[in-house]
């Protein structure tokens, strides 16, 4: 059980060969590393393993290697065009999660040397197109984690700049918080090639060009997103967890969010934001044990217009009415102004 989905292992992954597994996509959501909120958005799963699928397939066609194998109805994995009704149970390719331990205080990744295949890379990579004024990047130059030539770049960024070259950024995957990393540190820490962090710079670049071109047609920004990697029984690249969805991916209209970063602005003007921050301040590792305050619900309002948020962006992007009676994007997020 995560934090926004289920996975139930119908076959174990072993040393060398993948499993079988099914996600159950909830209605859940996480924000800020905390875990479940204490909201349920109604039909977001569903919204979310649609939306996700039909990336999926559409990598397939591009020649880009995953770990889908088909959304569930009745029992059995199918393609989205063989589907009565939406579903939010998709079947997928298990890999193995190999947790890094903590030694001395610090954690230990030394087991990534001795793995060849079919597990996890701990790692998720970063595409930024945009650099929002909440962007981590800028609190990280100010603060001396990272260079302007690090990222790229020829001059300090300002918010609100869209980037002509999209910023490649990578973080831990598997410890108490997400921690941003070099790319050197990456390889070193997975025991990647020269290679393979190529490839995942290149797949991340096309996938992204694919992503904003599809969200563009409905006249959203794709900001950045994230994906996570693994390697198969044969130590080949592929894709793995969810892609493309408003919880992978940071969307804006005419500067509004349309994403989960909705619930993010909201939190952030509120005192358990605050003690978040200085709860990790205190221990990055056991931040939320010690964290003083727990999130409030959001308000009732809020709540339902994300609801609506998610369903008609999967409407919209994959140009077929999974969800009856959702009035179009545009006229749901002008709703949003009065709590964002």
């Amino acid at each position: 059980m995560g934090s926004t989905k289920d996975t139930i292992v119908i076959k174990e992954a072993t040393e060398d060969k993948v499993g079988v597994a099914r996600f159950y996509f909830s209605n859940r959501y996480s924000v800020f590393d905390w875990g479940e909120m204490p909201d349920l958005i109604q039909k977001k799963g569903t919204a979310i393993c649609i939306l996700s699928s039909y990336f999926f397939e559409k990598l397939e066609e591009m020649g880009i290697f995953t770990h889908y194998l088909g959304i569930v109805e009745d029992g059995v994995a199918k393609r989205l065009s063989e589907l009565k009704f939406p579903s939010n149970i998709m079947e997928i390719r298990l890999l193995s999660v190999i947790k890094p331990e903590i030694k001395n205080g610090n954690y230990d990744y030394s087991l990534y040397r001795e793995i060849k295949g079919c597990f996890l890379i701990p790692l998720e990579i970063i595409y930024r197109n945009y650099l929002g004024p909440s962007s981590s990047i800028f609190k990280r130059l100010k603060e001396g984690e990272l260079t302007i030539d690090e990222i790229g770049l020829d001059e300090m960024p300002i918010p609100g700049q869209r980037l002509d070259t999209p910023i490649l950024d990578v973080s831990t995957k598997l410890e108490a918080s997400d921690r941003y990393i070099s790319w050197e540190e990456a390889k070193k820490m997975c025991s990647l090639k020269d290679e393979e962090i190529k490839n995942m710079k290149d797949i991340t670049q096309r996938i992204n060009r694919l992503i904003t071109e599809k969200f563009t047609k409905i006249g959203l920004t794709n900001e950045d997103g994230k994906f996570e990697f693994g390697f198969d029984e044969n130590r080949c690249l592929i894709l793995v967890d969810a892609i493309g969805t408003l919880d992978e991916c940071r969307f804006t209209y005419n500067d509004i969010p349309v994403s989960k970063e909705i619930a993010r602005m909201y939190y952030r003007n509120t005192k358990w934001y605050e003690a978040t921050e200085v709860a990790k301040k205190k221990d990055i590792k056991n931040w939320k044990e010690i964290c003083l305050l727990k999130p409030q619900p959001l308000p009732e309002g809020l709540v339902k217009l994300i609801s609506n948020v998610y369903c008609a962006c999967t409407n919209e992007i994959t140009e077929k009415e999974w969800f009856s009676d959702i009035p179009p994007l545009e006229d749901i997020l002008k709703g949003l102004r009065d709590f964002v």
